[in-house]
């Protein structure tokens, strides 16, 4: 990450703690029981539920709202993590709107969908509440399994083989688990320690050892793993990041937002923390909107979301495009940057005007230059340390039916494999369901 410390725009305590403490509250306030109460009541509880064939987990959504309705949240919450072990942090960062809440009969008829997100959450907080974990570990098989990688894929993995009855060895990179739900997210998103919580409840389970700092490639290698386990999984996820390919993007307050956020989320105090005044943000993923946004909330004056394509093509959310413009940043579609330019740190971003015809981008050959002394690159990740003799399909791991790879004994899944599309619960469902084919192939 380019040394931002000698860009004099760049500087911290913006903002006071209160204003900041208050910015960074919780985006969505959870229910209090008579408010779930009342929102569960809005549900249909429809047999063949549009809902359910819309959650990557395969939840039995109108299940766990009627467990609500009925008084009993800690079954709901059953119902939800049998299915998605990790349902609690689903809750909070889903994208509901173009999921279950999209096509909710309710949404279809009046324009207002039943709120199953925070449903979800009103539930599983609940029974978190209560110290239980509701899952029994199995008789011990006698097999042991690697998984590479503790993010939303790895942990769903573990924890679903550790019930088998299996000892599962879990490996990360980083000094704590969690990936994406710990470094990734908006701190908005997810309150109050709420990742490293969960993954403490989730270990409960028992089977699960865990051994931080070990990163495939350098500190371990997957042919040593598949001789000391009788399998692996690897959900190593999306290490690298992008290049802009744009002149000067080497010039000091030019930073990838995935660091930014990661930054911002481990940060003890927000208000030592630093951002730009006019801060620019090239890409058009929910990473570019929790950057843009967070900048904005952490007291940068202009805040400006440049995009190659056209709105409709953003890989945000409309949701989420609107939370963006809500807290005062710009979008701006068909702009790709060219340079960025400034005396040795970065003062200016110049961008090209883009059309699209036929869905081929081009460029107009019309330039404008915006301000800017913090710009952030969110313009996708790619695989970092991805073995040799793993099968690769447009820069990731290619998998088969349940994450099996091109070798034998090895799953992946999450980002790092083919066939997800980058959310934390197709992560999670990736996770369980190569952990069931891992079990049946262990056993016969």
């Amino acid at each position: 990450m380019p040394n931002t410390q000698m860009t004099p725009g760049i500087v911290a305590g913006r903002l006071d703690s209160d204003q900041l403490s208050e910015n960074f509250a919780d985006l969505h306030p959870p229910y209090a029981g008579h408010e779930a109460a009342v929102a569960a009541d809005r549900c249909y509880f429809c047999h063949d539920a549009p809902c359910m064939t819309a959650c990557p987990t395969d939840i039995d959504i109108p299940l766990f709202i009627r467990q609500i309705q009925t008084g009993t949240p800690d079954a709901a919450a059953k119902t939800i993590l049998g299915q998605n072990i990790l349902g609690g942090m689903c809750a909070r960062v889903c994208p509901t709107e173009t999921l279950c809440e999209e096509v909710c009969v309710r949404e279809v008829a009046e324009g207002k969908p039943v709120e199953i997100g925070r449903l979800q959450r009103y539930a599983t907080d609940h029974l978190m509440a209560s110290g239980e974990h509701p899952f029994e570990r199995a008789a011990a098989t006698g097999k042991s399994v690697a998984v590479v990688g503790a993010g939303p894929a790895g942990l769903s993995c573990a924890h679903r083989l550790a019930m088998h009855g299996h000892d599962v060895t879990l490996y990360d990179a980083k000094p704590k688990p969690g990936g994406l739900n710990e470094f990734g997210i908006a701190a908005y998103k997810t309150t109050h320690d709420f990742a490293a919580r969960e993954v403490d409840w989730l270990l409960q389970i028992g089977g699960i050892s865990t051994e931080f700092g070990k990163a495939l490639g350098s500190d371990l290698d997957l042919a040593t793993l598949s001789k000391q386990f009788d399998a692996v999984f690897l959900s190593i996820g999306l290490g690298g990041v992008n290049s802009l390919r744009a002149a000067g993007e080497e010039r000091d307050g030019v930073a990838d937002a995935v660091s930014f956020i990661a930054n911002l989320r481990q940060a003890d105090d927000l208000s030592k923390l630093k951002v730009g005044r006019n801060v620019v943000v090239i890409g058009g993923g929910m990473t570019a909107v929790d950057a843009a946004v967070q900048s904005k909330l952490l007291g940068a004056e202009n805040v400006t979301i440049a995009y190659r394509r056209g709105r409709d093509q953003m890989g945000a959310s409309r949701f989420e495009q609107d939370l963006a413009a809500s807290h005062g940043v710009r979008i701006l579609p068909h702009a790709q940057p060219v340079a960025v330019h400034g005396n040795g740190a970065a003062a200016e971003v110049e961008f090209e005007y883009t059309t699209s015809a036929d869905g081929k981008l081009t460029g107009t050959g019309e330039t404008f230059r915006l301000a800017a002394d913090q710009v952030f690159k969110a313009i996708g990740q790619t695989l970092d340390g991805a073995p040799d003799g793993l099968e690769i399909e447009g820069g990731k791991i290619k998998v088969g039916a349940n994450g099996s790879t091109s070798i034998t004994g090895v799953w992946a899944g999450g980002d790092c494999a083919t066939g997800g599309d980058d959310l934390t619960v197709t992560a999670v469902a990736e996770g369980r369901d190569a952990a069931e084919d891992i079990h049946a192939k262990l056993m016969g």
